[in-house]
């Protein structure tokens, strides 16, 4: 009877295993996500308000597939990992091909019935693929620049065919979650020292060499002159940083925020939701939103710590990277610290496919605080 169980174990976890602090979390995040959505699209056109049913209805597809996963040994995950992978490689590549070209980018890829954004979708096959890497790489001795050069590679191609649609913002955010999850190899500090530098006489190069885009140096010349041009590409980071600063301590109230209802705050439902939750609920609602993704990002990095194999711990570390890094440059750029780069928030801002994305990543992380001990 007991080897006749043990199969079930692969299936469903104990329920005694089960992660209530982060189910708890997530649902708290897609909540006020979602309500902020709603007050983000309440002073808008019929259409921009059915996003918010749309979103929803994302949330209880992303949620149904993140229980899915979470029932299921994320040890069987490592097969799916070079399958994914190779499928997320062709999907970026058929996005040259068939993608809908949108303010001068080709990210998505149009069925009919739906649109998928394989930029999506691939940093949860990088995040298998390089999980499945790592796994195999046995020993805690402290690794050299010769052990980079595999992972490195499994993540620069990707990276490549993201930045070349383009979107500088999502190949940044796979470059940080390859950067993160390396961490695990015991790579000594003078070498990440090294490397970090080389990136930022890259990123000199680049900018000298006038190798980006037109819109990409507007951006970043923006940020950096950030009075200048506000009729045109600074008009995006003031207004946000102007609904912010209005919202004062607590806020105006539920969706009586000025710069969205009066139309100044632009892509108020995908990029810069923060905003409208910053005027609607002030300082406080800020702040409780970002000690939520804090939470998230902490117990991520606490079952990585947990997990019975490196496989886990480099699975829950990728996850934890994916969301804390969208954090960072969003909030980043809506409060003036980065450059606008158009990274969206985990289950905060709407999209379909970011909102399936995150969820299958939760899926994951559910499965491995579940099954560390089975």
């Amino acid at each position: 009877m007991a080897r006749g169980l043990r199969p079930l174990r692969r299936i469903v976890p104990a329920r005694d295993h089960f992660d209530w602090a982060l189910f708890l979390g997530i649902a708290a995040l897609c909540v006020v996500g979602a309500v902020n959505l709603y007050s983000a699209t309440s002073a808008t056109k019929l259409a921009l308000q059915e996003l918010y049913v749309q979103q929803v209805y994302w949330l209880v597809v992303g949620g149904i597939v993140a229980g899915i996963l979470a029932a299921v040994d994320y040890r069987l995950f490592e097969r799916w990992a070079w399958p994914s992978y190779g499928v997320g490689l062709v999907l970026l590549v058929l996005v040259f091909v068939l993608g809908r070209d949108i303010r001068g980018s080709s990210r998505w890829i149009s069925l009919g019935f739906m649109s998928i954004q394989p930029s999506e979708t691939m940093k949860i096959a990088l995040i298998l693929a390089l999980s499945k890497y790592l796994h195999g790489v046995h020993g805690s001795e402290r690794r050299g620049l010769r052990d980079l050069l595999v992972p490195a590679a499994i993540a620069a191609v990707p990276v490549a065919l993201v930045i070349k649609q383009p979107d500088l913002g999502t190949g940044l955010i796979l470059s940080l979650i390859f950067g993160s999850m390396t961490l695990l190899l015991s790579v000594p500090g003078s070498l990440i020292v090294r490397i970090v530098g080389t990136a930022a006489a890259s990123t000199w190069a680049v900018w000298e060499l006038d190798l980006l885009k037109k819109y990409q140096r507007d951006r970043i010349e923006a940020f950096l002159n950030p009075e200048q041009n506000i009729l045109g590409m600074n008009w995006h980071a003031h207004h946000a940083r102007v609904a912010i600063g209005n919202g004062g301590a607590t806020g105006w109230g539920f969706m009586r925020g000025t710069q969205n209802q009066f139309h100044f705050l632009p892509d108020q439902y995908t990029d810069f939701p923060f905003p409208v939750l910053a005027e609607d609920w002030g300082f406080v609602g800020a702040c409780v939103l970002v000690a939520i993704y804090a939470f998230l990002v902490l117990r991520a990095v606490d079952i990585a710590y947990r997990a019975r194999d490196r496989f886990g711990a480099a699975l829950a570390t990728g996850v934890g990277a994916l969301f804390f890094w969208h954090a960072v440059f969003n909030l980043g750029m809506v409060t003036g610290l980065l450059p606008v780069v158009g990274v969206t928030l985990p289950l905060f801002s709407y999209g379909g496919s970011s909102v399936v994305t995150d969820m299958v990543g939760v899926g994951f992380l559910m499965s491995v605080s579940s099954h560390r001990q089975s």
